[in-house]
């Protein structure tokens, strides 16, 4: 007897429609899978086998075909695994076929029981794309199903009562999450970095709101312990929360990699990812046979910290340069081409030389003028070329140090932020453009004209500084920031003079 579920499959981070075809047929005992299955996939004939035993079902002693259409897509994971089992038991009439064209998702143990499985978001997204009202889930990922709008989702603990389901004698109610208990608060909670701890820096601190209200690449430039690291990891405390599809869009990151927090269906906070300088650039980018998000792609729409820039190897600077551009990163491999969003706002920092004190007024610099000449080379001008905010963090001197806090805190920089990307959000109103980074040049044209006494400014600039096209666009892009957060509609000369201050200077 033929039988035929179905369920769905991830290729990147977007799904596609599987159909399970489960043949039994007379002869020796055999399992066979077919349709390209991996490793995983071709596992899963045992822990089936196992599980529906363990269920309370018999499992048939003939030859058990499995074919996974389409036959020409590469197959992976264990999600096939209930879609198979299901098939089975309807091939051998032990139970009715009353899923009336549900998808059906899940890992199972050898018990039978279902564990949770990656990807579900995309997964029941594409089911409702296809037309499926109602899918069946591992009880663990039913809240992040639920994400789904138009599609009852069924929350599944055992393949037992799964079956019971079908047969009629234990009903499967669909999944409410406004039902669902609070989540239990952790006993302590780990408390977000506040600008407010970091004592002097007033210019740093400034600079980081600019790029915060634009989503600037910004570049920290000082000696260890000036501050740097610490500055950065207050950004999370200053960016607005995400809202509609940004939130469902890096909740879908997280869910294919395997990363989203448990208990947490909704990723409201934008990522803030920080990778250690040895990361190999399939870390970075992205990779390997089957190509998973890499953590430029984990930090879409958050911040990407890079700390001792100049470490990083080479190779893995340079494969910045595209995404940081194109807002997207594209992997390629032979079974195909994948395209990951990579929409992040970079934040790096670096010591001005080897030893870390080149320019320091109170330590002297042990390096030579070669060697602070090569370390700083190791950072190319195209990708210099691509960060908007260059600023220096010098020592912070002991009077500051020691005096009580007096600088503003995340709560009050993040209202006028907040405020600022209002003005954006209103000025681009339905392009995809979020920020004045993502401007450009036809935006840059349209919105960035600077008042007439500024256009002097701009061409001294644009020769002093020796612009590039791109540069002189970053520029405008910065100083229309800076005009927002200052409630301005056109770019006055102040705000055009603070941007231009935020250009590289040669340190050697």
């Amino acid at each position: 007897m033929l039988a035929k579920t179905r369920t769905c499959a991830l290729s990147g981070l977007n799904g596609f429609l599987v159909e399970v075809e489960v043949d039994i047929s007379p002869g020796l005992p055999a399992f066979n899978i077919v349709g390209l299955p991996d490793a995983a996939v071709r596992e899963s004939s045992e822990r089936v086998r196992a599980a529906i035993r363990n269920s309370g079902c018999e499992f048939p002693l003939k030859r058990v075909t499995v074919g996974l259409a389409p036959a020409d897509v590469k197959k992976s994971g264990p999600s096939y695994d209930l879609p198979i089992a299901i098939g089975v038991l309807l091939s051998t009439g032990q139970i009715p076929d009353r899923l009336d064209g549900a998808l059906l998702l899940g890992e199972l143990a050898l018990d039978g029981k279902l564990r949770p499985t990656q990807g579900t978001l995309p997964m029941v997204a594409v089911g409702r794309a296809k037309g499926f009202k109602s899918v069946f889930v591992p009880s663990p990922n039913a809240d992040e199903a639920s994400l789904v709008n138009g599609v009852t989702i069924f929350p599944v603990d055992t393949l037992s009562q799964l079956a019971a389901h079908l047969r009629g004698e234990e009903d499967i109610s669909p999944y409410n999450p406004k039902a669902r208990p609070p989540r239990k608060q952790p006993d302590r909670e780990v408390r977000q970095a506040d600008l407010a701890d970091v004592r002097g820096q007033e210019h740093a601190k400034r600079a980081l709101e600019v790029a915060a209200a634009g989503a600037h690449n910004i570049l920290m430039v000082g000696p260890p312990g000036s501050g740097k690291t610490l500055l950065a990891r207050c950004l999370p405390s200053v960016l607005p929360p995400m809202v509609g599809d940004d939130a469902l869009e890096v909740t879908t990151i997280y869910s294919v990699a395997g990363l989203l927090p448990a208990g947490s269906p909704l990723i409201a906070d934008r990522p803030f990812r920080s990778p250690h300088y040895t990361i190999s650039n399939a870390g970075l980018v992205g990779g390997g046979m089957i190509p998973r998000p890499g953590e430029i792609t984990l930090s879409h729409r958050g911040v990407l910290f890079l700390d001792e820039l100049p470490e990083f190897g080479h190779s893995s600077l340079e494969v910045l340069r595209q995404p940081i551009e194109d807002k997207v990163v594209t992997i390629s491999r032979a079974q195909g081409t994948m395209t990951f969003p990579a929409n992040f706002m970079l934040v790096a920092a670096m010591n001005p030389c080897p030893c870390g004190f080149f320019g320091d007024p109170q330590r002297a610099c042990t390096c030579t003028i070669t060697g602070v000449a090569r370390y700083q080379r190791r950072i190319s001008g195209p990708l210099m070329d691509r960060i908007d905010i260059f600023v220096d963090v010098p020592r912070v001197e002991y009077e500051k140090l020691v005096q009580p806090a007096q600088a503003e805190d995340s709560a009050t920089v993040r209202g006028r932020i907040n405020a600022a990307r209002a003005l954006q959000h209103s000025r681009f109103g339905t392009k995809k453009i979020a920020a004045n980074a993502e401007m450009g040049p036809v935006e840059v044209w349209e919105h960035c004209q600077v008042e007439e006494g500024a256009k002097s400014l701009l061409q001294l600039a644009m020769n002093q500084l020796s612009l590039s096209a791109r540069g002189f666009h970053r520029v405008l892009k910065v100083a229309r920031t800076i005009a927002d957060l200052a409630g301005s509609d056109q770019i006055l000369t102040p705000h055009l003079a603070e941007a231009l201050q935020y250009r590289p200077r040669t340190l050697v």
